[in-house]
């Protein structure tokens, strides 16, 4: 994964000098003209704060923006902060002065404030915002220009987190509820005032969203007028509407198809490896469990180590990248590709299958003519997701754990995985930071719905041999340290198989030969950073 790179130093996060602005890099306004994007999936929410899903993430922060930002390979770079600096516990942010949201007001430290305040009391998050802010104690604001966090401990994390965080206006997001304006207001365009280079105009469920360029931006002037995004679920389509002319730039198309569409003289494939792990995670909650049958009454085999050890042995990483993805992706060992922040070197190459001793150790847990289980599975989402979901299944199958596959459109996939409705599900995870530490603390340390922990973990695993290694990193100020101690950790879950890595994918984007946009390590689709070509 040569795209990827470690985030360290903590060095790194305490500038002091000018700001690099993270904006777009191009020059002037060009010649006026809109951008139709081809989306994989629809966001589920205009609400910047209510679901850390990257459909989400990559509209909202082209709305609105962060106080620090990450570039195509996630290094950090200052955004609505000019300058940030660590004081023992307190962290200092000057904020670039002359800032304006897109309905002209000016953007200060009462606005940061607003924002950090806001993310707990928003309900019903799927995947709340809170792990950016563990360990806060106390915000304050000594004049419009400067923000002051005080952390419970001396926290390395804190200005990389604020990557995750997007500043809303306080004016314009004020509202009745205890968060302001409701995600249902925010959906339908009230209080969606940000600083970033579009501003919002329309979402039309199922069809399309509308932004159009922010005349307040207060860096380069966007290349687009209008930006149209338009969600189109099947691959096939999507590369119909590119090759039709409907639409400029597409997101994910068929893998099957990309050999075809490199040799298409009308077309650009850009094609960038990404943090984002495919994974499948195991119920271990407890013993009641829905989607298994064939095990005792009561009994879930989940809960087994040998079991999981065995449902990752029959799984050849190797050939599923090979034919399922076209290749279009990485094996993976852990849930973060090395060398990335404190990823294991050990835990580079994924383990070999092995489907005999797979069966053996099924049959060591007492499972020896194995079990029946469901696995749920989005079906667009993810590249090639339920064909992927099909091939485990094949797979484990053949180890005598008979899997079904539950398949269902993002939307209401998501919401069967957060309602505990499977034994076992797939889904994906990138992190935005680019550190070991947020996503171990998102998918695997033991949930705490009050400090922000175990958000997105959905298997309720929990290992307090684990959660103290992430706990102790997580105060680490020495980079070489927080690495190692989160190496550590990953190597304890992996051990355990307390989920199981798939591959790591490689994003791709299709789109007109007038069009550029570089992949980005996170995934995200980000309009600001597409020019048009001449």
């Amino acid at each position: 994964m040569p795209a990827c790179i470690p985030l360290g130093p903590v060095a790194r996060f305490l500038l002091s000098g000018a700001a690099v602005v993270a904006g777009v890099s191009w020059s002037g306004i060009v010649q006026a003209r809109d951008l139709v994007v081809a989306l994989k999936t629809e966001p589920t929410s205009m609400d910047p704060q209510y679901h850390a899903l990257t459909p989400n993430i990559q509209l909202s922060q082209t709305l609105f923006e962060p106080l620090v930002c990450v570039d195509a390979d996630l290094k950090p770079e200052p955004c609505l902060a000019e300058s940030w600096k660590a004081d023992g516990k307190v962290w200092t942010f000057k904020l670039r002065p002359n800032v304006k949201f897109s309905d002209g007001s000016p953007m200060t430290s009462a606005d940061v404030l607003f924002t950090m305040d806001r993310v707990p009391k928003v309900p019903n998050s799927p995947s709340s915002f809170k792990v950016y802010l563990q360990k806060v104690e106390k915000i304050e604001a000594p004049d419009p220009l400067t923000v002051r966090i005080t952390t419970t401990e001396p926290y390395p994390l804190l200005a990389i987190n604020m990557v995750g965080l997007p500043i809303m206006s306080a004016k314009a997001a004020a509202g009745a509820a205890p968060e302001g304006k409701t995600t249902t207001e925010l959906n339908a365009g009230s209080g969606l005032v940000g600083t970033g280079p579009y501003k919002f105009v329309s979402w039309k469920r199922g069809s399309e969203v509308v932004f159009e360029r922010n005349p307040h931006y207060w860096g380069k002037a966007p290349a687009w007028d209008k930006v149209i995004y338009r969600p189109i679920s099947n691959p096939a389509a999507r590369v119909a509407a590119l090759l039709a002319g409907d639409v400029d730039l597409a997101e994910d198309p068929p893998t099957d198809d990309l050999e075809r569409l490199r040799k298409e003289p009308k077309l650009t494939v850009e094609t960038k490896a990404s943090n984002r792990v495919i994974y499948v995670a195991l119920d271990q909650n407890g013993e009641a469990t829905p989607g298994i049958t064939g095990a005792a009454p009561g009994k879930n085999p989940l809960l087994d180590k040998r079991v999981r050890e065995a449902m990752s042995l029959a799984i050849d990483r190797t050939a599923l990248v090979s034919r399922t993805m076209g290749g279009v992706a990485t094996p993976a060992a852990q849930l973060l590709p090395y060398p990335m922040f404190g990823a294991s070197k050990n835990l580079v190459n994924a383990a070999k299958p092995d489907p005999e001793k797979a069966k053996a150790l099924l049959k060591e847990a007492g499972y020896p003519d194995g079990f029946t289980l469901v696995l749920g599975t989005p079906n667009g989402r993810y590249i090639n997701d339920s064909k992927v979901a099909q091939t485990l299944a094949a797979m484990w199958t053949r180890i005598g754990v008979k899997t079904s596959i539950d398949a269902n459109a993002p939307a209401v996939f998501f919401k069967n995985r957060d309602s505990y409705a499977y034994s076992a599900y797939l889904a994906g995870w990138g992190t935005a930071t680019g550190e070991m530490s947020n996503t171990l603390i998102a998918l695997l340390v033991t949930p705490d719905k009050d400090k922000g922990l175990g958000t997105t973990n959905r298997a309720r695993y929990s290992n307090p041999a684990m959660d103290k290694l992430v706990a102790e990193a997580s105060s680490q100020m020495d980079d070489a340290a927080r690495a190692a101690t989160l190496a550590k950790a990953s190597e304890l879950a992996m051990a355990d198989f307390a989920m199981l890595p798939i591959h790591f994918e490689h994003s791709v984007w299709a789109m007109k030969k007038n069009v550029s946009f570089k992949g980005r390590a996170d995934q995200q689709t980000m309009v600001q950073y597409a020019v048009p070509v001449k």
